[in-house]
């Protein structure tokens, strides 16, 4: 009885190791290497964790580069319009244009990532910027600030065991320059040597060929902004990259410690199944033996 329970139990081992290519399924098939397998999985779960936390943290990397980009494209497109009038003496539709980019700056500081607001620093659940047209910007009460309403909190995320990055932005930063820009177009048009419509007038022109410097002071602000945005994007890059390594690496040493070898184990199998078939047959043998029979 006790070697066909051992037959038994060697059998089920041996199977279970070619089924599932493990050598066991608790800490106590690993004998002394237990110790340093509990190590490596912890650390290999702390990789993973940190991984998963990036993916995240790249998502909202990605956001904030497309919300700088565009403010970006949308001030150039401003000055764009601004040189083409003055080109052509006429502002027609330079208006409509301008207020166009307006909206589409306003946007690219209200972009959102997994629903929050990615320029808003710590009130991610409110819009950072409130105006919603560009005649809103000649109500404010005293100046382009009032229509912010971020906070100065930019977050730091750690990626890894030794590295922590500045990954947030906040609007007022880098867009209270291009609004208030928004704003002195919206004001001398509203004005006494306004408004913008057809045939340019000397004190538009003048006025317009002002603008001209500031647009692009503006426009190389962003694209300032989207840089260092990038450059944080490049440093969470190489993270990731050597968190790939070093969890295939870790990867590696558990499976060299915990992966069973498939042509031993099937070799195993084979043997643990004749060594059954053997103890059973002794077992049925020696169930039918009496020592009546040896009486007789």
């Amino acid at each position: 009885m006790s070697h066909l329970l051992s037959a038994q139990e060697k059998h089920f081992d041996a199977s279970n190791q070619l089924s599932t290519g493990k050598i066991g399924t608790d800490l106590k098939s690993f004998s002394r290497d237990a110790q340093v397998l509990t190590a490596m999985k912890t650390l290999d779960t702390r990789l993973e964790a940190f991984t998963e936390q990036n993916k995240l943290t790249s998502h909202r990397l990605e956001t904030q580069d497309i919300g700088l980009t565009k403010a970006a494209e949308a001030a150039n497109s401003v000055r764009q319009s601004i040189m083409n009038a003055i080109a052509a003496g006429n502002a027609l539709g330079m208006m409509t244009a301008i207020r166009g980019e307006f909206d589409k700056a306003a946007g690219a500081l209200n972009i959102q990532a997994a629903g929050k607001y990615v320029f808003a620093g710590g009130q991610v659940d409110t819009a950072p910027f409130t105006a919603t047209a560009l005649s809103d910007l000649t109500l404010l009460p005293t100046s382009v600030a009032d229509s912010f309403t971020n906070d100065d909190y930019i977050e730091t995320v750690r990626v890894d065991e030794t590295t922590n990055l500045r990954v947030g932005q906040v609007a007022n930063q880098f867009g209270t320059a291009m609004m208030n820009a928004f704003r002195d177009i919206q004001a001398f048009h509203q004005g006494p040597s306004g408004p913008f419509t057809n045939q340019l007038t000397p004190a538009q022109t003048t006025f317009l060929e002002s603008q001209i410097s500031v647009w692009k002071s503006v426009h190389d602000d962003l694209v300032e902004a989207a840089s260092r945005n990038g450059e944080v994007q490049n440093q969470l890059d190489k993270v990731e990259t050597r968190l790939t390594s070093r969890q295939n690496t870790i990867q590696g040493l558990i499976s060299d410690v915990s992966d069973v070898d498939m042509a031993k184990a099937a070799t195993n199998l084979t043997q643990a199944q004749q060594v059954l078939q053997a103890s059973s047959q002794v077992f049925v043998s020696l169930r039918s033996t009496s020592l009546l029979n040896y009486l007789r």
